[in-house]
């Protein structure tokens, strides 16, 4: 996506499982049907923005276990 969403009051969420540690991706839900994902340890860095759609695809790949790190 071109245009930089106005990210000031959107609520940021992460896993439950990382509240007692740093390295987290952060999700937040925007109008317009998109999605933004950004790194906990660097909140100043552009976060990344994708649509709905992409972000639920990735969702049921990581539910699918398509994403696991190999052994």
């Amino acid at each position: 996506m071109t245009d930089t969403p106005d990210l000031g009051n959107v609520q940021w969420r992460k896993a439950s499982v990382s509240e007692s540690t740093n390295g987290c991706l952060e999700v937040a839900f925007l109008p317009g049907d998109r999605v933004a994902l950004r790194d906990n340890e660097d909140p100043d860095n552009p976060p990344f923005v994708v649509t709905r759609h992409v972000w639920e695809c990735f969702i049921d790949g990581a539910k699918g276990n398509e994403f696991d790190i190999p052994a």
